[in-house]
């Protein structure tokens, strides 16, 4: 077949590079992990037809993540965040003028399209989730992870073995005896991401959880593994069709988690068939999303009023006004309503909305007053301008919570952050008035 063009879309500074394949009248977004390149997929036959399959059931975009194949190398000294791999989706959707697409993604590329999905239902016509997880490792109530005893050798074996092609016979044991395709896969790697790259992601990888995102995706959604998968176990798989609301679960026969590898036929059946069923759903616009909800509030206001008087205070009030609507918009947030002294406003990601609180705790230092702010992550329902829900409430307790200058996060914040180089300070377990059981609260240090 003729290899497609390589595009650019961008995403902020960085550019992505991706191709479409096929021509459906379906628009898809094959969301991979780390380990992939547009321009080298297809080198490698079994990739290739595996896109080549997905590119006859409708239009398919293929893209690289930030730091591999042909997208633009990593920002700084550190991986991206889930927040930041999620926006890449949008950014390529931008790029071909596609307002709503079917996600097929695989592995821990999943985790980014769950988040999206949640996020954004309104752009997502349905959701396949292939050979994936919520989270790797253990927790106490996780107990299918993979034990945390292990995970410094675990991830010191990926990198001693990154770029030689031995990860097959973890992930695709069927041909890991095939001498040629080991050498393939070893060039395929080296050729993708860097050692160091791969350090930074890998390290990133493990610590990530969205288990808390699985409860507020609404869209349509197939969980599909394979039963012997020795890379992430079918339990996981499991897992995530127990706790996705209506989500179709099919499990397959065979060891290999890499969907490409091995009997890919009744794979693509499967989602042919159901991308064919949800394409023809008629669906209301999405009244629940996921969200970072920001309550803000300047400390002591009747106290200032009193003692600036009427006029002064009114010109304070309205300088402050000012810049908090500035940074919510700097941070692609939106203004839900003016809450007295201060503000409630929702963002996509919870690391725009604690730049945007950190923003505006500078700024309001600058005007001479302070702030306390309060951000959750959770479920919120659409009220026309206004926004309900538990998590709305969450948030504005957090925030009464905090102190002057404090910007006070709920631990799902903290937890979808990983890999953005925010410091917080943990206050430990709390109780918050009107909401049921007890939360882990952190501080955003000044």
């Amino acid at each position: 077949m003729e290899i497609p063009e390589t595009r650019y879309a961008s995403n902020g500074d960085l550019k992505i590079a991706y191709q479409i394949v096929g021509d459906g009248p379906l628009d898809i977004v094959h969301v991979s992990n780390w380990t992939w390149s547009v321009d080298l997929t297809w080198d490698h036959p079994p990739m290739a037809d595996w896109l080549q399959a997905l590119g006859n059931i409708g239009r398919l975009l293929q893209f690289d993540m930030p730091g591999t194949g042909s997208s633009d190398p990593l920002p700084g000294d550190r991986a991206t965040t889930l927040e930041e791999w999620m926006d890449t989706v949008g950014a390529v959707l931008d790029a071909e003028n596609v307002e709503r697409a079917a996600l097929v993604a695989q592995d821990i590329g999943a985790m980014m399209a769950m988040l999206f999905a949640a996020a954004h239902p309104e752009r997502v016509s349905g959701l396949v989730l292939i050979g994936t997880t919520a989270r790797l490792n253990e927790a106490p109530d996780y107990p299918i992870g993979f034990p945390i005893a292990t995970r410094d050798a675990g991830l010191k074996w990926w990198l001693e073995i990154w770029g030689t092609g031995e990860q097959l016979r973890l992930t695709a044991p069927s041909i890991a005896m095939n001498p040629d395709l080991i050498r393939l896969q070893g060039r395929y790697e080296r050729l993708t991401i860097s050692p160091a790259t791969a350090r930074q992601v890998f390290s990133l990888v493990a610590d990530l959880d969205v288990r808390n995102v699985l409860e507020t995706i609404s869209v349509p959604t197939l969980v599909i593994h394979r039963r012997g998968d020795k890379w992430i176990p079918v339990s996981q798989g499991r897992y995530l069709a127990d706790h996705i609301a209506g989500a179709r679960y099919v499990e397959f026969s065979g060891d290999d988690h890499f969907p490409f590898i091995g009997d890919t036929d009744p794979i693509v059946r499967e989602i042919r068939d159901f991308l064919g069923v949800v394409r023809h759903e008629k669906r209301d616009d999405a009244d629940r999303v996921l969200a970072t909800v920001l309550f803000t509030d300047i400390v002591s206001s009747t106290e200032r009023a009193a003692e600036l008087g009427d006029r002064r205070w009114k010109d304070l009030l309205n300088s402050h006004d000012r810049m908090v609507r500035d940074a919510i918009e700097r941070f692609k947030g939106r203004e839900v309503k003016t809450t007295g002294d201060g503000f409630l406003a929702t963002f996509d990601g919870p690391g725009k909305a604690i730049n945007a609180a950190t923003t505006i705790r500078e700024g309001a230092n600058r005007l001479g007053i302070q702030v306390r702010e309060g951000l959750h992550v959770g479920e919120v329902e659409l009220r026309g301008e206004d926004i309900g829900g538990l998590a709305v409430h969450v948030a504005a307790r957090v925030m009464s919570s905090a102190p002057a200058d404090g910007i006070i996060v709920s631990s799902t914040v903290k937890d979808l952050v990983i890999g953005a180089g925010i410091e917080f300070e943990e206050l430990g377990v709390r109780e918050l008035k009107g909401i049921p059981g007890t939360w882990n609260l952190f501080a955003v240090p000044l």
